[in-house]
């Protein structure tokens, strides 16, 4: 494990998804190659926690199949018929063990762009602080549908509010909440045990621990993420779009910055899993899929379409072509 590596990851991932309109479950959906649940999962294991779970239930067992392929190390948690985040955690906490003591952090499997790096400076906050609870957050010149953070003296954070719970002064304050968390082991256990469902959708609300950890006298604190693309859900198929337009921009904003060449950025797709070495050429409109390997120098030209395929260096493949793993062009001579 890393030196600030947490005691264990709990990714909930057991929503229906309704908004998507789809009969694959929500966290499968894909976009830059990977399904969201594995962006999810990625970042996840990219901090080396001792323990991965990650809490299921709609559709249960595609997402598992899934989940054995993405990280067959991973423990899939069932979440029962009680609804709610806070419930969902619970579970997640059930299929640890009993013993399991320091920092637990919680995420979603529908926030595709949150990275290790944002984990791991959140868990470096908790871990400095000593915190009960540390949250991540951003600030949104609308945040309507999101919980806002009530912030006392000094910083501290005293509560989440749902919009639905919200007042009309609290609904006017724009930092609202990630729903990613790090928790201390011991303080969430004696937290969930003390929740109920006394709100307006009557579910168990993971953010009333944080009022329980303040209410305890116990340090709380909130890391404010700049790039609220880090932190953003998904919920409909417009935002899987939106999601997977942003994405695609900076990976190829990434290659770019590494010396490879790309005609036309806003018709070039590239998935996060492809390998470009320096100078390749990517001309308007090439799509790469998968496992795509291209090697210095070789030129994909307009509108062809790689997938898992392997590119020599200095080759040129033909515009409008279509290739895959058994497909390769020469090398130029």
């Amino acid at each position: 494990m890393a030196p600030t590596a947490p005691a264990a990851v709990i990714v909930m991932a057991a929503g229906k998804g309704t908004r998507m309109r789809s009969a694959t479950p929500k966290v499968l959906h894909p976009i830059g190659g990977r399904s969201l649940l594995d962006h999810a999962v990625t970042a996840a294991r990219g901090l080396e926690p001792a323990h991965l779970v990650v809490v299921v239930r709609h559709e249960r067992d595609a997402v598992v199949a899934h989940l054995a392929r993405i990280a067959p190390d991973a423990v899939a948690a069932d979440q029962d018929d009680i609804p709610g985040t806070g419930r969902a955690v619970a579970c997640g906490l059930a299929a640890l063990p009993d013993s399991l003591t320091g920092p637990v952090v919680v995420t979603s499997g529908d926030v595709p762009l949150l990275d290790t790096a944002t984990l791991s400076a959140l868990l470096e906050q908790h871990a400095q602080r000593g915190d009960a609870v540390t949250l991540l957050t951003t600030t949104l010149e609308d945040p309507s549908g999101y919980g806002r953070v009530i912030r006392g003296e000094g910083g501290s954070v005293e509560a989440v509010v749902e919009h639905r719970d919200a007042t009309p002064e609290q609904l006017a304050i724009t930092e609202i909440n990630a729903g990613v968390y790090v928790f201390d082991a011991e303080h969430l256990r004696q937290a969930l045990d003390t929740l109920g469902t006394d709100n307006d959708q009557g579910e168990v609300y993971l953010t009333d621990v944080v009022a329980h950890a303040h209410g305890a006298g116990r340090s709380t604190s909130a890391l404010v993420a700049a790039d609220h693309w880090l932190v953003e859900g998904c919920n409909d198929r417009a935002q899987l779009a939106e999601l997977g337009a942003e994405l695609n921009r900076r990976t190829l904003a990434a290659w770019m910055a590494q010396g490879v060449g790309v005609t036309d950025p806003a018709s070039t797709w590239v998935d996060v899993t492809v390998e470009l070495a320096q100078d390749v050429i990517l001309e308007q409109g090439a799509l790469l899929r998968g496992a795509t390997r291209i090697g210095q120098g070789a030129r994909v030209g307009a509108y062809a379409i790689l997938t898992d395929a392997e590119i020599p260096a200095g080759a040129v493949v033909a515009p409008f072509s279509q290739l895959g793993s058994e497909d390769a062009p020469a090398g130029e001579s």
